[in-house]
């Protein structure tokens, strides 16, 4: 059991590494927080400086969730915590390490508690766990961003086609590699990562939600354009 907790908390701190604004300040001498919409997190990034740093600050939050689910979670464990024993303690044991991760990078103790919304973090943690579900959702995440230009929209599609591709490979095609406590969490992480884009979901139902130049510096930069 000591080893589970020891798993959680060094999944924390890394999610806790706050690279978007890393990028953003010892890159660009910019700190995020203060442009666009205030969020340390890559959407904002890609809005403030472009998409080249946006790229650099996904990278990184993908990588968090990957190391701690495909790497941290390998700390080996003894059993389940009481009560998960009826699922496969792998899939469980780098869900766990995922959830931290992303908890992390949503209330980073490095960066004052105030991160990002755990979109890319996530990302990371369900490739480690199931790559070919997650390729099929970053395939839709890339279809949604080039033809509406709406990182969030993009990233809300993405995060819905998870589970729901897992159900039907599941369910339908059932793949037995997939156990059930990944459908059960991926439902959980895109409760909570919705519940963290309210505000987006308002922006994008009232039409005032910003779209990314994808190709070109970010416009979000107060006071100035975005770097060149």
């Amino acid at each position: 059991m000591l080893s589970v907790a020891v798993i959680i908390i060094i999944s924390y701190f890394i999610g806790s590494i706050p690279g978007s604004v890393w990028v953003g300040k010892q890159i660009y001498g910019t700190d995020i927080r203060q442009h666009g919409s205030g969020n340390a997190g890559a959407t904002n990034v890609f809005r403030v400086l472009g998409w080249k740093a946006g790229i650099l600050a996904t990278i990184v939050d993908l990588g968090k969730g990957l190391f701690a689910a495909g790497i941290v979670a390998t700390i080996r464990i003894d059993a389940l915590p009481p009560g998960l024993g009826f699922w496969e303690a792998s899939s469980v044991i780098m869900l766990v390490a995922g959830v931290a991760a992303i908890v992390g990078h949503m209330f980073p103790i490095w960066a004052g508690f105030k991160g990002g919304k755990g979109v890319n973090t996530a990302a990371g943690v369900l490739f480690a766990i199931q790559p070919v579900t997650m390729v099929i959702a970053i395939g839709i995440f890339a279809l949604v961003l080039l033809s509406s230009r709406y990182v969030s929209l993009a990233s809300l599609a993405a995060v819905a086609a998870f589970p729901s591709t897992v159900a039907i490979r599941k369910y339908l095609f059932h793949v037995d590699s997939i156990d059930a406590s990944i459908l059960f969490f991926s439902l959980f992480m895109a409760f909570t990562i919705f519940m963290a884009h309210r505000a987006n979901i308002h922006r994008l139902l009232n039409g005032s939600e910003k779209r990314v130049r994808i190709f070109r510096p970010g416009w979000g930069m107060r006071g100035g354009q975005g770097p060149s």
